[in-house]
């Protein structure tokens, strides 16, 4: 059994490979999923087809799970980390993949092979085959025996691995905060990354933007009304570096998109209203 949500936090539970249901999202339009799948009303129909599109096509939540593929979108999380990793910016990545769990690597296509299509994952099963594949491609999966989700456990074990400077994704303060202490206690550098924070309550996404190096906005109204960016990509799911070190790993990124690219200066963020997802939340 699986549950992830996507496409405006619909719920969706995935069980046998197939979709068992899904809830209704919390908004009604994504731009992104507009102009890459031609997705116009996000319902919760839409999100048990799309959901069953990453099944077919990527072997999500089966033993056919592809564990390598191309950027997905010009600036994502995953490609992000990816990208630092290939530069040096970063040395490990603590990220997560639906049949594994909580997953460590230095392997920058493992990150991008199991994030692209990733949305919030919140609950998984082991898949034998998904775990052999990782660990074949140099990943180490956290909890083998029941696909648990835990960074913090993650990135304890990177710390055990001797990594110095790694990305950990995390979608709530209180997990950044702790990341944060981790820190301290240990001596190396970890790069927070915020995702997945649609409907993230105003405190959280205080506490979030407060220890993070870079977030994505999502859908989120909080995210939007409370961030102060040293860079922006994109206007309408925008990632925000908020560290010099988020900015270093979100301009060298930069280099690897190969669509024309305005650089300028200006206040930020800049978030064109008829570019946003509706409604924020």
């Amino acid at each position: 059994m699986h549950i992830m949500e996507l496409l405006g936090k619909s719920r969706v539970k995935v069980e046998g490979e197939k979709v068992q249901n899904a809830s209704e999202p919390l908004i009604e339009w994504c731009p992104l999923f507009e102009k890459i799948r031609g997705i116009k009303k996000v319902t919760a129909e839409s999100a048990a087809t799309n959901m069953e599109f990453r099944i077919k096509t990527h072997g999500m939540f089966s033993a056919r799970r592809k564990l390598q593929m191309d950027t997905f979108v010009g600036f994502g999380a995953s490609e992000s980390m990816m990208t630092g990793l290939k530069a040096g910016i970063i040395d490990a990545a603590v990220t997560v993949c639906d049949g594994a769990g909580s997953v460590i690597t230095d392997n920058a296509d493992l990150v991008q092979g199991m994030g692209g299509y990733l949305s919030g994952l919140l609950e998984t099963d082991p898949i034998p085959e998904v775990i052999e594949g990782i660990r074949a491609r140099g990943g180490y999966v956290l909890s083998a025996e029941n696909g648990k989700i835990d960074q913090i456990g993650g990135a304890a074990y990177a710390v055990a691995a001797g990594f110095q400077k790694f990305a950990v994704t995390v979608a709530d303060g209180s997990s950044a905060e702790k990341l944060r202490v981790l820190e301290k206690a240990t001596g190396v550098k970890i790069m927070i990354i915020g995702v997945h924070l649609t409907a993230i309550s105003p405190d959280e996404a205080s506490r979030l933007l407060a220890a993070a190096d870079i977030v994505t906005a999502c859908a989120s109204k909080s995210i939007r009304e409370q961030v102060k960016p040293l860079v922006q990509v994109g206007t309408a799911v925008p990632l925000f570096g908020l560290t010099r070190w988020g900015k270093e790993l979100l301009v060298e990124r930069a280099k690897d998109v190969e669509q024309p690219l305005l650089i300028n200066t200006m206040p930020l963020p800049v978030l064109p209203e008829e570019k946003q997802p509706r409604p924020l939340v």
